[in-house]
């Protein structure tokens, strides 16, 4: 059987050695996979001109599988988002952002588990009809549902939900005010909770959402919503268990997957070996999972609970003093 081969992108900032963090981690692991690295973001912008370039483009349709650091898109100069862009291209409907709590975090909770399934390209971030006025008076832009994008990405809330023996979805939505976007999508969300009796159905207003995660977290379970509905409450869930730092994103389609530490590329520790390196291994652990290779996941998992627990060679955001290669190797051993 041919080796499964992982497009990376190791990212700018702090993406080289955190990727290379998670790569050292998995091979620990005994995952006999073939890297094939390519450059996106400022790293392709000096080499290629370019933010994206073409082959990179090509390495991740012909791998299906990429694992990313954090990219810097320039600001404010006329560049798209390249997360934007990706998503769009490959098809990557759902972005799944799991929380959970570790001992020994400096998060204000400890008993933290839940999932956010965000849709990844409909909504406010489609770019549609993004237009200021010449005078620079009035700006619009547009928010587009359709009722296929809503059915997928609720569908696939209630089946990870069900896979994962998860016993509730919550359908997160702003109707009583975006009555046609909102509207459609809720209307859809409550179609689709009826063909799963055996998981409890939720449906609750953004607003009423951010206060009970910070009142009631233990209320949730799994959270599906709109495009930037999702984006603010899957930060707002990942400042629960400690931070971006302890928060992986996956992005899924259909026939592509891109996994990824979901913080910023942070130039200002890069190269000083003090960046915590868990959100890109917890994406490495998604990237298990997908690939079915729930006992390796599980292990590196474990290993990365117990560091941080402990306290071995923990980075400065977890209350330690030690760097990225410290940590890795903490790990590495427990493995």
């Amino acid at each position: 059987m041919a080796k499964q081969i992982i497009t990376v992108i190791k990212g700018d900032g702090i993406g080289p050695s955190i990727i290379e963090s998670a790569i050292e981690i998995l091979k620990a692991a005994g995952c006999d996979y073939e890297y094939e690295y390519v450059d996106a973001g400022l790293a392709a912008l000096e080499k290629t001109g370019d933010l994206l370039p073409a082959e990179t483009l090509e390495a991740i349709e012909r791998n299906k599988i990429t694992l990313k650091g954090p990219l810097t898109t320039p600001v404010g100069e006329g560049f798209t988002s390249i997360n934007v862009t990706l998503r769009k291209k490959f098809g990557l409907y759902a972005n799944v952002r799991p929380v959970k709590s570790f001992e020994g975090t400096k998060a204000r909770y400890d008993d933290i588990d839940i999932i956010t399934v965000r849709e990844n390209t409909q909504g406010m971030y489609s770019g549609l009809g993004q237009v200021v006025s010449e005078d620079g008076s009035e700006a619009e832009a547009m928010s587009k549902i359709t009722r296929d994008g809503a059915e997928k990405i609720v569908t696939f809330a209630y089946e990870l939900a069900k896979r994962e023996g998860r016993k509730k979805v919550t359908a997160v939505h702003k109707a009583n005010i975006l009555k046609s976007t909102s509207g459609l999508f809720l209307k859809v969300a409550r179609e689709v909770g009826e063909r799963y009796p055996e998981i409890e159905s939720a449906e609750m207003i953004v607003d009423a959402t951010c206060m009970k995660l910070v009142m009631t977290p233990e209320e949730f379970d799994v959270i599906v919503t709109t495009n930037l509905f999702g984006d603010i409450l899957s930060d707002l869930c990942a400042g629960l268990v400690g931070g971006l730092g302890m928060a992986p994103g996956a992005n899924i389609g259909e026939d592509a997957a891109i996994f990824e530490a979901v913080h910023g590329s942070a130039p200002d520790i890069a190269g000083k070996n003090l960046a915590n390196p868990t959100s890109v291994i917890l994406a490495s652990i998604q990237m298990l999972e997908y690939l079915g290779e729930a006992e390796k996941a599980d292990r590196i998992r474990n290993a990365v609970a117990d560091v941080i627990k402990s306290g071995d060679r923990t980075t400065r955001d977890l209350g330690g003093n030690h760097g990225t290669t410290d940590f890795t190797q903490a790990v590495i051993e427990r493995l």
